[in-house]
């Protein structure tokens, strides 16, 4: 279903989270469930995984990560503010100490010139603080879709190795 490398990217970070004791969650919009469907790929998961929020709509973002409506109203669900309170939403929410979250115009409508098709915002909360990125994906749907996958994965293992 996934590629082998988004494969490999989920295997690794299972390993990562079991020899710590520790959980990941996420929080997903533009990938609408992708990343935590990943992490489920690999078996034994249970053991590192309890839960993932997908948040499409922006009242999803509010309700289930407290995402202030201000943020979204101010600067758009598809924002570094956005983005990362829905890492800490869901750190919190799933009483994890990784969390990974993702909002982004995965088009191939939707975009404007300030945030054109293929621009995603991600999100790592880490027991250490929360780190933020800007990216835009070329693509299809599917691919940028998938280029978001593989992005919040390998930078949480990235993540995970730095902070060991």
């Amino acid at each position: 279903m996934f590629s082998p490398e988004i494969n490999a990217l989920a295997v690794e970070l299972g390993q990562l989270l079991l020899a710590r004791g520790e959980t990941v969650t996420t929080a997903e919009s533009c990938t609408g469930g992708l990343i935590a469907g990943a992490i489920t790929e690999v078996a034994g998961s249970s053991a590192w995984f309890d839960r993932g929020y997908i948040t499409y709509a922006n009242q999803a973002k509010a309700a289930m990560l407290d995402v202030p409506m201000a943020f979204i109203d101010g600067l758009g669900a598809v924002s570094e503010p956005v983005v990362a309170a829905m890492a800490q939403g869901a750190a919190d929410g799933a009483c994890a100490r990784w969390a990974v979250a993702v909002s982004g115009v995965a088009g191939p409508t939707g975009g404007t010139p300030e945030k054109p098709v293929g621009t995603v915002w991600l999100a790592w909360a880490t027991p250490y603080g929360i780190t933020t990125e800007k990216q835009v994906f070329a693509g299809s749907r599917s691919e940028i879709r998938a280029a978001t996958v593989y992005r919040a994965l390998e930078r949480m293992v990235e993540l995970m190795k730095e902070q060991a």
